[in-house]
């Protein structure tokens, strides 16, 4: 049954690149450190981030944990504020190719072990694979939300994602 979900995650995992690409595109250049908060993150690194998520799929279904506080823990899923948009596209695109190769070799078996994010030793979420990928989506587009807002704040376009946006209609 959780076989079913390779090609699930796969179409899933199309329609979400689509909108991160989209939103991607739009964030501007040479803004990489500029926050809206002191308490918020930089945008290169929330761009980065937001590129590099579906890579987290290939993370959760070839290692057992990710311990967040040990630097050189999960090295090649750590996002990497890229200097142009250009280099932000390629890289959501290398994403995209670790998470389709890694769904390309699960085993079957492999999706109901568990597989944990650790932050100082304390596991902060804990669940099957299954799980943890499905989670991997909700928590890609909770980030993408929030680069919405930034590019609202900047003045640039919010390109429509799920429906229209104020500045792009749909249908």
């Amino acid at each position: 049954m959780a076989m079913d979900a390779v090609p699930f995650f796969v179409d899933q995992l199309e329609r979400e690149h689509a909108l991160n690409k989209k939103m991607l595109a739009q964030v501007p250049e040479g803004k990489n450190t500029w926050k809206p908060h002191e308490k918020s993150m930089e945008l290169g690194y929330l761009a980065a981030l937001v590129a590099q998520m579906p890579a987290w799929i290939a993370l959760v279904l070839t290692t057992d944990e990710l311990e967040l506080t040990d630097p050189h823990a999960g090295q090649d899923f750590r996002p990497v504020a890229q200097d142009s948009n250009e280099a932000l596209l390629a890289y959501a695109d290398i994403a995209l190719g670790k998470a389709n190769s890694a769904l390309s070799s699960v085993k079957e078996e492999q999706w109901g072990q568990p597989w944990t994010l650790k932050i100082a030793g304390n596991a902060v979420s804990s669940a099957t694979r299954l799980q943890q990928v499905a989670e991997n989506f909700t928590h890609m587009a909770h980030h993408r939300g929030q680069l919405t807002v930034y590019l609202r704040l900047l003045g640039d376009k919010v390109p429509a994602t799920y429906g229209p946006s104020a500045d792009e209609k749909v249908g």
